[in-house]
Parts: structure tokens; C-alpha cells; sequence
């Protein structure tokens, strides 16, 4: 009787595992086939470059792709730091970061609009009794905030690009 029943849950687990081996995900990165021709990152280089970056691993992927689209990129970063809650001694508990990313993407050769997008994204973090935790806090949250608008800015450019 134990054998049967191992016997049956074996199966049923291999067609589980089998059901799910055609996955893959609506709007897959691998799945938008651009070049990056050109680029312009106003504001804060610093998280520009990082959006940046990660399109630019994207695009060179499509590098020998002759349906691939070259595109203009324009990007402009600002970052906002504000306190959002102090204690009664006047000493800051809580920052709110907010990152705006303006993301502007034109037809290299013909030079129209694909997508002209404003991203805003925030968090709040408390400030540790260590400066340097404050620090890797904020670290954290600005690259959490980065991948998230990232992540948008995939699903919009998929909708704009296509196959």
C-alpha cells in the first residue's frame, strides 16, 4: 500500500513539474528588441547610469538583431531627501527618499516619440542609531526604488515596443 501511494504522488508531481516548463512571463526583457543608439542622462548621474545600465545590458542582447529598433534615450533623475517625522528634541526619526525618473525614448532614425514617461516612486526609512546603518538604509531603498521604476518602465516600454 505505501508503495502505491509513493508511486502516486510521483506522478502527480511529475505532471506538476512537466505543466510548468513552458512558463514564461507577459512582459519578459528578452522579448523587447532594441539598440540603444544614443543616450542623455540629465539630473542625478549617478542613478541615471543605473537605469541606464540596465536597459544597455538589455540592448546588447539585440546587438546582431536586424529587426531591432535603435533608439534615442533621454533620462533625467532627481532625488528628493525629506525628514517625515522628528522627536520632541527636534532629532529626525524617519526620511522619506522620492526618486522622479523622466524617461524619454525616440526612434533613432526617424526620430519619433516612443515613450515619454514620468516615473515616482517613494519610501520611507528610519534612521538607525548607527550612522553607517543609516546609510546602507538609504543605499537599500534608493536601489529598491530603482529596480521598481525599472520594472515599470519595462512593462510600458513593452507596450510601445513590441515584437
Amino acid at each position: 500500500m505505501k508503495k502505491i501511494t509513493i508511486l502516486i504522488s510521483s506522478i502527480i508531481l511529475f505532471f506538476f513539474i512537466n505543466g510548468c516548463a513552458g512558463y514564461e512571463p507577459i512582459f519578459s526583457s528578452t522579448n523587447l528588441q532594441f539598440e540603444i543608439a544614443d543616450y542623455s542622462i540629465k539630473g542625478d548621474k549617478t542613478l541615471g547610469g543605473k537605469i541606464y545600465s540596465k536597459l544597455h545590458d538589455i540592448s546588447k542582447n539585440n546587438k546582431n538583431n536586424q529587426d531591432a529598433k535603435n533608439i534615442e534615450l533621454f533620462i533625467n533623475v532627481t532625488k528628493t531627501k525629506d525628514s517625515t517625522s522628528k522627536d520632541t528634541s527636534g532629532k529626525i526619526l524617519e526620511y522619506k527618499i522620492t526618486l522622479n525618473v523622466e524617461v524619454e525614448i525616440q526612434d533613432f532614425i526617424t526620430s519619433d516619440e516612443i515613450l515619454n514617461q514620468t516615473f515616482t516612486s517613494s519610501t520611507a526609512y528610519k534612521v538607525q542609531s548607527q550612522y553607517s546603518d543609516t546609510i546602507k538604509l538609504e543605499n537599500k531603498s534608493i536601489e529598491d526604488l530603482i529596480n521598481k521604476i525599472y520594472q515599470e518602465l519595462l512593462i510600458k516600454l513593452s507596450q510601445n515596443i513590441g515584437t
